[in-house]
């Protein structure tokens, strides 16, 4: 079985953020570690080479395949942000549209930087996210 290539590492996010050359970029990542620490409770971890996760939880699939990922995250993307959050109906019903300027994928949400975004909105987004599997029924 293939060996998650994403797992928690004791990397430093200020050695990672240095790297990022935007400063834009760089500045709306500390605005998100803070906000994304206030909510969750959780100090950022470094995740793999370039994500910046908060708490975790354990996962197994009906294939066998298991591992541990960040209950929240986001890169800095060269692009844009990846927000990794919970996306399901409720929140894409509900919350996304009131969220801003924003490109939907699979697994994450792409934004380009704060300033296009609703902060409370995403506050919301990111207090959904941390909710037991079961409450968003």
């Amino acid at each position: 079985m293939a060996k998650n290539k994403t797992t928690e590492t004791a990397e430093s996010i200020d050695d990672f953020l240095e790297k990022v050359t935007d400063p834009v970029k760089r500045k709306d990542s500390y605005t998100l570690i803070g906000m994304m620490e206030k909510q969750s409770g959780f100090p950022a971890r470094m995740w793999g080479p370039s994500i910046i996760g908060f708490g975790s939880y354990h996962y197994k699939y009906e294939s066998g395949h298991e591992g541990d990922a960040p209950l929240i995250a986001f890169s800095p993307r060269s692009s844009a942000f990846s927000l990794y959050l919970s996306c399901d109906l409720k929140m894409k019903e509900e919350l996304l549209p009131r969220f801003g300027k924003h490109k939907m994928a699979k697994a994450c949400i792409y934004v380009k930087k704060l300033d296009d975004i609703d902060l409370s909105v995403l506050v919301e987004m990111i207090d959904y996210s941390l909710r037991p599997q079961e409450e968003k029924k």
